[in-house]
């Protein structure tokens, strides 16, 4: 099975009530890159990336664009069912640029799983369960809204939430962990993450000052050199999140770093990089997410496929953007988090048919 064309699109996605606050950036609109791809037997795969705005991370849509347009051309006549060897052909095709390269990569797997008749999960592997745990993100926000949407996520069913802070003065945001824990208890798992966004100084303090509510402390600062440094004055567990950008710096993170990764799909390659990190995280017995950043149903479904073969003993669950978001790709039903959690979606590859019509913005065709 090889590639016959190549076909980029652009699409936004509004979120809803107007924004998403982070500690570097205010997501109000996803500029979201959709990747068709159709193999010389007619069977078609989509793939999707979608980065959070040019702060959150070294990526940008606009760039996600222009490094397809340089590698499709070079992709035509490649072969669609070969994972490793379609990585080895991008990657002399370009350096750099994973979040690219994984729109290709998701797209290639759902083409062979459609091929089969075989879901993504069972490509990689085979589905340990087919009711994906998810976990609900606040935004950066007021310590009492966040406390009372945290009972709200809680009463929802979710089995762990995330906590935004960074980006302003710790002494609210060490209020906020303190009215979330007044308002949840240990009904649920607790992450606080920092999406880079604090000095060391300050992870150190909100550390010290929480040290008797459990939480996970997530990419409190923006290098794995500072979380290294600061390592044995904090008094809670660390994942790498932002900064786990290669199977290199999860390796080097894994030995006695951190405790465990927010692993983004899009972000270290695709769906046959992730499954090497979730062996990887597996062998040394470190919890991780398997989500990514934002976007559609095509992220969504990837990363419910990828989520649900991970060891349930290590899972921290599947981010989606689906309850920030108001549209599906799937006129039948897309990707959606009910009672905390995913249902694997049916049928062979991603599970999801976009309806192609939705995307009006064509990019280019190869």
């Amino acid at each position: 099975m090889k590639i016959r064309h190549i076909t980029v699109f652009q699409h936004d996605l509004p979120v809803k009530g107007g924004g998403y606050r982070m500690a570097s950036s205010n997501v109000t609109q996803l500029d979201s890159t959709i990747v068709r791809i159709e193999s010389d037997c007619g069977t078609v795969g989509w793939g999707e990336t979608c980065p959070a705005g040019p702060t959150y991370a070294p990526s940008h849509a606009e760039g996600a664009r222009a490094a397809l347009c340089t590698m499709a051309p070079g992709l035509i006549g490649e072969a669609l069912d070969q994972p490793l060897l379609l990585h080895r052909k991008m990657n002399s095709l370009l350096n750099g640029h994973s979040y690219a390269k994984a729109a290709i990569d998701i797209a290639a797997f759902d083409a062979m799983g459609k091929k089969s008749g075989r879901s993504v999960a069972d490509l990689l592997g085979g589905a340990a369960t087919h009711r994906v745990p998810s976990y609900y993100a606040t935004a950066v926000g007021e310590p009492d809204e966040i406390a009372r949407i945290a009972a709200e996520k809680v009463r929802e069913g979710y089995p762990r939430l995330q906590i935004k802070i960074g980006g302003r003065p710790v002494e609210i945001d060490i209020e906020v962990v303190q009215k979330v824990w007044e308002a949840i208890g240990n009904r649920v798992r607790l992450a606080v993450d920092g999406n880079r966004g604090m000095t060391t100084r300050d992870a150190i303090r909100l550390s010290q000052t929480c040290r008797d509510i459990p939480f996970v402390l997530e990419q409190p600062c923006d290098s794995l050199e500072e979380i290294a440094a600061i390592r044995p004055l904090l008094q809670h567990p660390v994942y790498l999140d932002e900064g786990g950008t290669d199977l290199s710096t999860v390796m080097r993170a894994a030995n006695g770093i951190v405790d465990g990764f927010g692993m983004k799909i899009t972000r270290i390659g695709g769906l046959a990089p992730m499954a090497t990190f979730r062996d990887l995280c597996e062998a040394r017995h470190l919890p991780h997410t398997a989500d990514d950043a934002w976007g559609g149903d095509i992220i969504a479904a990837a990363c419910a496929q990828l989520g649900a073969t991970v060891n349930p003993k290590l899972f921290e669950g599947t981010w989606i953007a689906q309850p920030y978001i108001d549209t599906h790709y799937d006129s039948n039903g897309g990707v959606a988090v009910v009672d905390g959690h995913i249902s694997l979606p049916d049928g062979p590859g991603l599970g999801v048919n976009p309806d192609e019509a939705l995307f009006t913005e064509l990019v280019a065709r190869f």
